[in-house]
C-alpha cells in the first residue's frame, strides 16, 4: 500500500541528496515520478544539493493545489508512480493534506523532505501538518554536527555574522540586501543553541579569551 513519509532533519543531514538518490533509483526501475520543491538555494522551480547535484521540479507557490497538479498529470495520459517533495516545511497545511490524499486516493507513495524546527525552534507548519499526518516519520541518520563537533540539532538563522532569534519564519539564506542584512544559516548543538554562540561568536570568543573554541563550553551563559 502506498505510504506519506516524511524525512526530517537539521540542515546539512542530505535530505536533498537523498531525495535526488531516491528520484534516481526509482526511475533506473523504470518509475515515473514528480518531484515538489518550494524556496530551493539554487533558483524556482529547481531541487539542489550542497554536493551540486540538481534536477528541475514543479514549485509549490501559495495555492497550488497538488491534488489537481497530479490528477492533471494522470488524465494527460502521465504515469506518476510516487511523488517527492522537498523543502516540505515550507508548504501549506493544505497542501500536506492534498499529498495525504493522493496517497489514500490513488495509491501513489509519496516521500516529503524537511527541516522539522525553525530558527525559533517552533515547529514549520507544514512539518508540523506533516508530523500529524504521515505514515512513518524518519529521522535521516547523516548527523551534521555543530562547530564544537557535537551532533547538531537546531538551526541558526545569522544575520552579518550574529546569531538572531526573532524576525520573520521564512527568509531565504545566502542573501543580502535591506535591512536584514546578509542572512545565513548555521546548525548548533542544543548546548550552543541555547548560548546563542555560533561559530563566529565561537571563534572571536577564542582570540580574546586566548583558549581554544573546544574549551568554550566552560564559558559562562551571556547575559541577555
Amino acid at each position: 500500500m502506498a505510504e506519506l513519509v516524511f524525512f526530517s532533519g537539521t540542515m546539512d543531514c542530505g535530505k536533498s541528496t537523498l531525495a535526488l538518490q531516491m528520484d534516481h533509483n526509482h526511475r533506473a526501475r523504470g518509475r515515473s515520478g514528480l518531484i515538489l520543491t518550494r524556496l530551493d538555494r539554487a533558483g524556482e522551480s529547481v531541487l539542489s544539493s550542497r554536493l551540486g547535484l540538481s534536477t528541475g521540479a514543479v514549485e509549490v507557490v501559495d495555492g497550488l493545489d497538488l491534488w489537481d497538479v497530479v490528477v492533471e498529470r494522470l488524465t494527460g495520459g502521465h504515469r506518476v508512480d510516487f511523488v517527492i517533495g522537498d523543502e516540505a516545511q515550507f508548504y501549506a497545511p493544505a497542501q500536506v493534506e492534498q499529498l495525504a490524499r493522493i496517497v489514500d486516493e490513488l495509491d501513489i507513495d509519496v516521500y516529503t523532505f524537511g527541516i522539522t524546527a525553525d530558527f525559533r525552534t517552533e515547529l514549520f507548519p507544514g512539518s508540523r501538518r506533516l508530523i500529524e499526518l504521515a505514515d512513518r516519520v524518519q529521522v535521516l541518520q547523516v548527523e551534521a554536527l555543530c562547530w564544537c563537533g557535537r551532533r547538531a540539532t537546531h538551526n541558526a538563522r545569522v544575520v552579518d555574522g550574529v546569531m538572531v532569534v526573532e524576525g520573520e519564519q521564512v527568509v531565504v539564506g545566502d542573501t543580502a540586501g535591506g535591512q536584514a542584512g546578509h542572512v545565513e544559516y548555521e546548525v548548533l548543538c542544543r548546548r550552543h543553541y541555547m548560548r546563542r554562540m555560533n561559530s563566529q561568536a565561537a571563534h572571536a570568543a577564542a582570540v580574546s579569551a586566548d583558549v581554544l573554541p573546544l574549551e568554550l563550553d566552560a564559558c559562562p551563559l551571556p547575559t541577555v
